[in-house]
């Protein structure tokens, strides 16, 4: 990774829970190739990272992520793609393209992944967050598919995940016009999980609250989450039993059943 790149994302990790946060907030953490690079990179390395228990997706000052920077607009018009110029770490699955990256990397990371939604998450900044597993903004946020006013189409995963969790219907009413939704219409929607007036205080209590629990677990219980719907019934079913078959009996799993009898905290082991 680029010292450019290494600068747009910062992580800090504390007992298992990752701070990511996105930080160029002097552009309202829009994109360009070194952010793009950063968060694929940093998705990347947090697929791997020993210990992890959940993530916090963020974005440095007032907004999350206000969408492409003006500089990717400028070189559209002359038919160029400055997101192909990212210089990425090697990657799997179906997402192949520099943004999709960017925003399918959190689906990818093997715990729960909570974005933190303040300010401004238009367009790309929007895809990204739906790609974490979990979305709490704030009230005064401002959620849009504003592709279709830069002539465009979100082409970040968006398609693909806006859909699950709105609907077809909103999801077209949504691109179609590209207008903004605050953060109780978002909710409402399906667009967010819920409101809070401090997202980022509100997405480390819940990380942390995850991190407790037997990491095993919401490991298995993510994967599974993850492919409903997306496999058929009885690929998914399947799957359900492989996954608790392998929960009964662990370390981990009778150590949870073991501290909540003894009325103590679990003890669990990565």
């Amino acid at each position: 990774m680029s010292d450019t790149s290494a600068q747009r994302v910062t992580v800090e990790i504390t007992d298992g829970v990752a701070d990511v946060r996105l930080a160029r907030p002097e552009k309202r953490n829009a994109l360009d190739p070194a952010m793009f690079a950063a968060l694929v990179t940093t998705g990347e390395r947090l697929r791997t990272e020993p210990g992890l228990r959940a993530v916090v997706l963020s974005g440095e000052g007032p907004d999350f992520c206000a969408g492409l920077d003006f500089g990717s607009f400028q070189a559209m018009r002359d038919g160029q793609r400055l997101s192909a110029t990212a210089d990425l770490p090697p990657g799997d699955g179906p997402a192949k393209a520099t943004g999709q990256r960017a925003a399918a990397v959190w689906a990818q990371v093997p715990v729960p992944v909570i974005a933190a939604i303040t300010g401004n998450a238009l367009g790309g900044g929007l895809q990204v967050a739906l790609g974490a597993d979990i979305r709490i903004v704030a009230p005064d946020a401002s959620l849009s598919v504003l592709e279709v006013k830069w002539g465009l189409i979100p082409d970040m995963t968006g398609t693909h995940v806006l859909p699950e969790l709105v609907g077809r219907d909103v999801a077209k009413e949504l691109t179609f016009t590209g207008r903004k939704v605050r953060g109780e219409e978002a909710v409402a929607l399906g667009l967010a999980t819920r409101v809070d007036p401090d997202p980022r205080k509100a997405a480390l209590e819940l990380a942390r609250e995850i991190a407790g629990r037997n990491p095993h677990a919401v490991r298995a219980a993510k994967r599974l989450l993850e492919s409903s719907g997306r496999v058929d019934t009885a690929t998914q079913l399947a799957a359900e039993q492989t996954e608790i078959g392998a929960l009964i009996g662990s370390p981990n799993q009778v150590e949870a059943v073991t501290a909540s009898f003894e009325k103590r905290a679990p003890r669990f082991t990565d």
